[in-house]
């Protein structure tokens, strides 16, 4: 069986009827899946390194080094000197530790119900960690149950799609792997890409993921027709993509119909459809 075909089987929820669901998931990390104590930081007008959360740059980030501003007791006059230390790559191995301790962020249920059925999905942060750190710490996330995962809800759906596939089982954390080893990590200012203005580079990613999923999601209607026979109509991939930034959440709904991708805006006042 052709190696390709045989791992993209593998990655969808699987309906009453035993036929891959088509329901694929995009992921902005900080303040939606979780929420991290890492900070930006920031200098005062005495030239002293002021952190600043996630969320909290998510409101300011357009002011700061244009005007001086307070925040919590200092007048804000620019970013320090590498103000993203801890959202790169010096910052991978307490990004691994964070992710086990942080809180749970708005968009942690979608994400426990993409994981908990085997879906495919995508991470499009901000962040700039070597992309590889993101599925590390997604594999310990799941293999330690946290938060509602479910490692065996997990396995025993990759088992019905080896199944699908006409595959034998392997152990549960060979199938884990391979399973994210499938799905995608865009650390978008990884390299060279901006953590202040990262709009263009999630768009970039979602263009990405979605060619990605519209592949995939041809060969998996083929596959499972010729199993079980079920309609070989071609089925439109759903994509659905959550962030609690309104301003990439009004950037990637100027560039994306709805009929390619569902946006969700997971900010303060909770999780709405944009």
């Amino acid at each position: 069986m052709n190696m390709k075909i045989r791992k993209i089987i593998l990655k969808e929820g699987i309906t009453e009827e035993g036929t891959p669901d088509m329901k694929y998931y995009a992921f902005d990390w900080d303040d939606n899946i979780m929420i991290m104590p890492t900070k930006i930081v920031l200098k005062d007008e005495d030239g002293k390194e002021v952190g600043m959360s996630t969320e909290d740059f998510a409101e300011y980030r357009t002011e700061i080094g244009k005007e001086p501003f307070e925040y919590e007791g200092h007048t804000i006059v620019g970013f320090a000197e590498d103000p993203f230390r801890y959202f790169g790559v010096k910052g991978d191995k307490q990004f691994i530790i964070d992710s086990l301790t942080a809180k749970l962020g708005p968009a942690w249920n979608d994400f426990v119900e993409a994981i908990n059925n085997g879906s495919i999905f995508s991470i499009i942060t901000a962040r700039g960690h070597t992309p590889n750190v993101l599925k590390e710490a997604i594999y310990n996330l799941i293999v330690s149950n946290h938060g509602g995962i479910s490692s065996k809800e997990l396995v025993k759906n990759l088992e019905k799609y080896r199944d699908l596939a006409d595959e034998e089982n392997t152990s549960p954390k060979e199938m884990i792997r391979e399973y994210l080893d499938m799905c995608k990590y865009h650390p978008v200012s990884y390299g060279e890409g901006s953590a202040t203005n990262p709009e263009e580079g999630k768009v970039k990613a979602m263009r990405l993921f979605i060619d990605y999923i519209k592949q995939m999601s041809s060969h998996i209607n083929k596959k499972a027709y010729l199993k079980n026979k079920v309609s070989n109509r071609f089925t439109i991939p759903k994509i659905g993509f959550s962030d609690d930034d309104i301003r990439n959440v009004e950037v990637m709904r100027k560039h994306f119909d709805k009929d390619d991708l569902n946006i969700y805006h997971t900010g303060k006042e909770g999780k709405k459809n944009y």
